[in-house]
């Protein structure tokens, strides 16, 4: 029986991944090393994705704190006092208040301080 050679499946599968490999830097015109280096870069798109989500999390979270920290709260007594208060609100909106609406911000922080109070009065 004659040995199976790469055909065309096989070629097309070479040009397929070394299309994907161009533009990296190095001897990525070899199939086996564009596709070692296309497998890495395929791993960190996949573990970036998740962690970019992480990162502009705490980038909003940062952005809460510092302008809640003029208004006399800290970022966890800012959200605890909103959720007491009935505001849904998620962390990415608060922080573009916080940097463009600074007005809005102030009143959401009186409101988050208020619910605050009311909810220490009638626990004491």
């Amino acid at each position: 029986m004659p040995r199976a050679k790469g055909g065309p499946k096989t070629r097309r599968r070479h040009k397929r991944q070394l299309k994907l490999a161009s533009g990296f830097v190095g001897g990525r015109k070899l199939y086996r090393q564009a596709r070692s280096t296309l497998e890495k870069g395929l791993t960190y798109a996949y573990r970036d994705r998740k962690q970019k989500k992480r990162d502009f999390r705490s980038l909003w979270i940062a952005r809460i704190n510092a302008l809640a920290r003029e208004y006399g709260l800290s970022y966890s007594r800012m959200i605890d006092g909103l959720k007491k208060a009935g505001v849904e609100i998620d962390r990415k909106q608060l922080a573009v208040l916080a940097l463009e609406r600074d007005r809005l911000f102030a009143e959401l922080a009186s409101t988050a301080k208020q619910a605050l109070g009311a909810a220490e009065a009638a626990a004491a």
